[in-house]
């Protein structure tokens, strides 16, 4: 399930420096309908209070596709998508983990089903966010993460954010086995953006 992305090269004409580690908490291009924008990756969900009706500041950056549209923290929201070169998973003991890229077979872009809403901030403040969604992993990914993005083809990006709801839900599953690439990450500086 995405933890950290990259992204190399322009999207929907936003041209960006190549960005090798894109954190949680960062801002990423993503695509709604109406057109493309940088937002804010991580969701703090509107309305939802703690149990002294306080309201919860903690970021989701990933949602679960088999609750997101049933949950109350996502009352609302719009969908998106995240286009990236690709993500990083880690295997192994703390402090002896191993990093792994993930990238699509063909060279292509990965365009990861998204959720994004403006979050009203303290003095007026507005903040565009998103959050990735997630599913249950293809082969290709099994051995390294219990979850991945739902990724969608380029041909899918309109239907994911126009169609209705259900339409959404059959959209949401693991990508085809056999089409993605997984290798160690030994060469990205996870200290810098």
């Amino acid at each position: 399930m995405p933890g950290r992305f990259f992204l190399t090269r322009p999207v929907a004409g936003i041209s960006d420096p190549p960005r090798m580690n894109i954190a949680p908490g960062q801002e990423v291009i993503t695509l709604t309908a109406d057109g493309a924008q940088h937002m804010r990756w991580g969701l703090i969900p509107v309305g939802r209070v703690n149990a002294r009706g306080r309201p919860v500041m903690e970021t989701i950056v990933n949602a679960r596709s088999e609750t997101v549209f049933d949950k109350s923290a996502f009352a609302d929201v719009k969908r998106a998508v995240v286009p990236v070169d690709g993500w990083y998973e880690w295997t192994g003991e703390k402090r002896r983990k191993q990093p792994w890229r993930i990238t699509r077979k063909d060279g292509g872009l990965l365009y990861f089903a998204a959720i994004y809403d403006i979050w009203n901030g303290p003095g007026g403040v507005q903040v565009h966010q998103v959050a990735t969604i997630t599913c249950e992993p293809s082969a290709d990914v099994r051995d390294i993460h219990h979850r991945m993005g739902v990724i969608l083809d380029e041909n899918q990006l309109d239907q994911w954010l126009h169609c209705d709801e259900e339409v959404a839900k059959a959209m949401m599953q693991p990508y085809p086995d056999g089409t993605l690439a997984v290798a160690k990450a030994d060469d990205v500086d996870w200290d810098g953006a």
